[in-house]
């Protein structure tokens, strides 16, 4: 039996009201873990903004990779 299906079984035996808190609570739930996400999205965008600019890409051939010294 899945997690899904054991909690369905559950909150079935429960009153009408309890049914309800559980699933405010789930909705609860989903909505951190939406906010959660956009943190940790947020944070993300900061750090790459904080370093654009700064590198410059270099484009290499795969061959010329192995013949550095420290690759042999």
């Amino acid at each position: 039996m899945s997690t899904a299906e054991h909690i369905y079984d559950e909150v079935r035996t429960l009153p009408e009201s309890q049914a309800r808190e559980v699933l405010d609570f789930v909705a609860r739930l989903k909505a951190k873990r939406h906010a959660d996400h956009e943190t940790r999205r947020t944070a993300a965008l900061d750090t790459l903004a904080r370093y654009r600019g700064r590198f410059e890409a270099v484009k290499t051939k795969r061959d010329e990779l192995y013949d550095r010294k420290g690759i042999r």
